[in-house]
């Protein structure tokens, strides 16, 4: 499958009557985008912010944050607003880059997270590096706590994508071209180099706690095989609220670290076989049974290596290393990437393990010590300005 993905650079966002991508700024009209979002009868306002790299502003609690994307043709984020739906993953893609949609409003709990796009807040996050559009949506007084969730997540990526077909007609942009063959051919190339699957754990555990696959709920599905590709089109979409400092956000989808590393070293020193998205469930009697199907599914790339991927911390846990121990026993030599609980002196246990085998670990950072942020005080679920840029308290 040939597949195209042309990025678009975004250096400045604005509100402007005429929307379109001119010069590296996207533009974009309030009341076009209130007039969308209010298709949905269940919202009962929504309020429109910028937040730009180095604003003196905090924005929160945030729910998700999503990369403008659209495809030349066909539609990108499959499965969500439209009964039919095509495999995405092939065809001309257009991106937006350097910029996002944010989600926020309060739904149920206050655990979601907060983004400071200056201060030393902003240093514990990508997002304060992008010219953000902050969405603060109102749900009407009759929806319940899970068709609000749904509420906010259908906006934002309905925002996303209407944002990401602006730049169909930007004729400024970078293009890289990819090819993902079918599996066949995929078990023929590069004879001489181990074949690599990846194992992307993602949180399918309730309200606020899941994922999308083609709008399908991730709890209502096994381990899935996909391209690589795919995910860069939308076909995962985040539901996953709470815990900040551990969840993935539809943007982490879209531009998944783990895909990109093995698409650039595909052919070089590896075969990138495919991914495996593997819902983390919640009863001990459904972790046994995707980690079963997921070890199927990877022994049927003859894969030699494998890379694990965690979301959440806790109960996921256990499918992480569970999943790890499966694959070691087959011969796949296997490395996860977890990030550590220490405690706040960094002495307790890193890492709770059910693996009597040790495999190596790849940590992205630590989740527990403090850090200090300044102090604020407002209401919630919106886009706060300081009067002068903050200082740590």
């Amino acid at each position: 499958m040939a597949y195209e993905l042309r990025t678009i650079h975004i250096r400045d966002i604005q509100f402007a009557q005429e929307e379109g991508v001119r010069d590296g700024v996207l533009f974009v009209n309030q009341e076009r985008l209130r007039q969308l979002v209010a298709e949905d009868r269940r919202v009962q306002e929504v309020r429109f912010d910028l937040a730009k790299p180095g604003d003196s502003c905090r924005i929160l609690p945030v729910k998700d944050v999503i990369e403008p994307r659209a495809k030349l043709e066909g539609e990108a984020f499959p499965g969500l607003f439209r009964e039919t739906m095509e495999q995405v993953g092939t065809g001309v893609t257009y991106v937006l880059k350097g910029c996002a949609v944010v989600t926020t409003g309060p739904i149920v709990g206050f655990q979601e997270g907060l983004i400071d796009m200056s201060g030393p807040g902003a240093e514990y996050t990508i997002f304060s590096k992008l010219n953000n559009l902050v969405m603060h949506i109102t749900k009407a007084s009759q929806v319940d706590p899970h068709e609000h969730e749904e509420v906010v997540r259908l906006a934002g990526i309905k925002v996303a994508h209407y944002l990401g077909k602006l730049g169909l007609a930007c004729g400024e942009y970078d293009c890289e071209r990819y090819d993902w063959p079918p599996i066949g051919e995929r078990f023929q190339q590069y004879p001489e180099l181990p074949k690599v699957v990846y194992v992307c754990n993602c949180m399918a555990q309730g309200l606020l706690h899941d994922t999308y696959l083609y709008g399908r709920d991730c709890k209502a599905i096994t381990p899935t095989l996909l391209s690589p590709l795919e995910y860069w089109d939308g076909a995962v979409v985040s539901g996953n609220c709470v815990s900040p400092g551990s969840k993935t956000t539809t943007y982490h989808h879209l531009n998944n670290a783990v895909i990109t590393s093995l698409l650039a070293r595909h052919g070089k020193d590896l075969n990138f076989m495919g991914v495996v998205l593997n819902p983390l469930m919640v009863t001990l009697k459904e972790k046994y049974r995707n980690i079963m199907l997921t070890t199927a599914l990877v022994q049927s790339l003859s894969a030699e290596g494998a890379i694990i991927s965690q979301e959440g911390f806790g109960n996921p846990t256990t499918d992480l290393m569970l999943t790890c121990q499966s694959l070691e026993q087959r011969g796949i030599k296997t490395v996860i990437i977890t990030n550590e609980d220490a405690g706040v002196d960094g002495m307790s246990e890193s890492c709770p393990t059910a693996c009597r085998r040790p495999t190596p670990s790849s940590p992205p950072g630590t989740a527990t010590p403090p850090s200090c942020c300044p102090k604020w005080t407002g209401s919630w679920g919106c886009c706060r300005r300081w009067s002068k840029p903050p200082a740590a308290m």
